[in-house]
C-alpha cells in the first residue's frame, strides 16, 4: 500500500503587497503608460475600432507581468 501523504503540497498564504512591490508596479505603470497609449493610437489608427484594449489597461498588464519578473530574480 502506498503513502498518500508523502507528496501533500501545503497552500502558502496570500500575503498583500509589500510597499517594494507596489512601488515598483506603480514606477513601471507610469512608464508603460505613454507607450501603451501611442500603441493604441496606432491601432485606432490602422483598425478603425475601439474594440481593442484601451491604454490603461494594456499599461496595467504590462506592470503586471513585468514586475513579478523583478522580484522572481
Amino acid at each position: 500500500m502506498t503513502d498518500q501523504t508523502s507528496d501533500v503540497q501545503i497552500a502558502r498564504a496570500h500575503r498583500p503587497p509589500k510597499a517594494e512591490f507596489t512601488v515598483y508596479f506603480a514606477i513601471i505603470f507610469l512608464a508603460a503608460l505613454p507607450v501603451a497609449a501611442i500603441t493604441w493610437l496606432l491601432t485606432l489608427v490602422r483598425q478603425g475600432n475601439l474594440k481593442t484594449k484601451g491604454p490603461i489597461s494594456r499599461a496595467w498588464s504590462q506592470a503586471r507581468i513585468i514586475t513579478p519578473m523583478i522580484f522572481s530574480a
